[in-house]
């Protein structure tokens, strides 16, 4: 038995200590807000925060984050800083199919939380390991300056 915090509550996970954190999310758990991209740790697609970082959930062992605060796309809502990148994300209409959105917030969100007021180069840096297979970059990018400006 694994024991996780996720989302604020205490979840006792039958799972091999290797299970990626992904599939104890999706399979385990049913929430399926953390979305399987490559399953490599390259697309970003899975991105959910332990202790406020991004972390890849497809390439972090279950086992790995056991004590840790985890929080997924269905609770960054519950912080103003994701409540107001959500807000503008439908503002900017950046959405196109949607698949690597939620890590594309999650990973806004935690660069928003600490840092107000990124640049550019901010949040290119930030959001590198993001892929978006419609191209939305302009669009993020965007939508991560008006969370800003409304955070500021």
């Amino acid at each position: 038995m694994i024991k996780l915090t996720i989302n604020g509550k205490a979840h006792q996970l039958d799972v091999a200590p290797d299970t990626p954190l992904l599939w104890a999310l999706r399979d385990t758990l049913q929430m399926t807000g953390t979305k399987y991209g490559c399953g490599q740790a390259l697309c970003g697609a899975c991105t959910v925060h332990v202790d406020g970082e991004p972390v890849r959930a497809c390439s972090t062992p279950a086992s790995a984050v056991v004590g840790r605060k985890i929080t997924t796309i269905e609770a960054v809502d519950s912080q103003r800083v994701g409540q107001v990148v959500q807000e503008a994300w439908r503002k900017l209409d950046v959405v196109q199919c949607g698949y690597c959105q939620s890590g594309q917030i999650m990973s806004a969100v935690a660069l928003l939380s600490q840092n107000r007021q990124p640049t550019d180069a901010d949040i290119d840096t930030a959001m590198s390991g993001n892929l978006c297979r419609c191209a939305t970059y302009v669009r993020i990018r965007a939508a991560i300056h008006e969370a800003a400006q409304a955070l500021a």
